[in-house]
């Protein structure tokens, strides 16, 4: 089941959404105020966000909110707010959103937005699953050919331990999403690691001094209380 998350601190709204939407199949997450819709968000992993821009948190509106999650993920975001000027709207798509549906608004045109993000996202997914399954995976000047066990970065070869030649195939297969440390644990190592909680930091530690031995420009990046993140600055 499609599992949608909307963020909103009008009552009514949330109840309408959640009605409507759970009626037409979906799975309905609700959040009055900023700081739930992040932590639902990196909790329950929805599939698509409804987002209005006016939220009560100091600091933390929706276009906020939008920016932080499209640093995290690729997750199709639908603005849904009363701001309806259009540098509003050139905020809100610039801040991350995909789409942005100004109130009042007709419940089958949300719906059939909300549809054409969903099919929008599935074909991303299909060209990224394509791609991983390349022999050779790339990112930025940095490129991993898994056949033949190599990694190099602006055509450098690069030599890697074996784990560490995972570690960096799992970040290359998810470039720009943040991955926990227990992420990468159970991808990486394959296993519920029991040891020591330092180990993932250990080596991307390793790893990353081998990426930047000619002073290259850091790819992997720390998240500070998260985890990390294949990205450019």
């Amino acid at each position: 089941m499609v599992k949608v998350l909307v963020v909103d601190d009008d009552p009514m709204i949330l109840r309408m959404l959640k009605r409507g939407l759970s009626l037409d199949g979906y799975e309905v997450e609700l959040a009055a105020n900023g700081q739930d819709a992040l932590r639902q968000a990196r909790q329950r992993k929805p599939d698509l966000v409804i987002l209005d821009v006016m939220l009560p948190d100091i600091g933390l509106d929706g276009l906020a909110i939008a920016r932080l999650l499209r640093k995290e993920s690729a997750i199709p975001i639908l603005m849904l707010t009363a701001k309806d000027t259009v540098p509003d709207r050139v905020s809100g798509l610039e801040a991350g959103a995909d789409d942005y549906l100004v109130k009042p608004f007709a419940f089958d045109e949300l719906t059939a937005r909300i549809k054409a993000l969903l099919r929008r996202s599935a074909l991303n997914e299909e060209v990224v699953t394509a791609q991983q399954s390349s022999d050779e995976l790339t990112f930025a000047n940095l490129t991993l050919r898994i056949k033949e066990h190599r990694a190099l970065r602006e055509g450098r070869s690069i030599e890697l331990t074996a784990r560490e030649f995972e570690l960096l195939k799992f970040f290359l297969r998810h470039p720009r999403q943040v991955l926990s440390r227990d992420l990468i644990l159970e991808n990486v190592w394959e296993v519920e690691y029991a040891g020591e909680s330092n180990v993932v930091d250990v080596h991307i530690r390793s790893l990353r001094d081998k990426l930047e031995a000619s002073s290259q420009k850091r790819l992997i990046q720390t998240v500070r209380g998260v985890g990390y993140v294949l990205r450019e600055d």
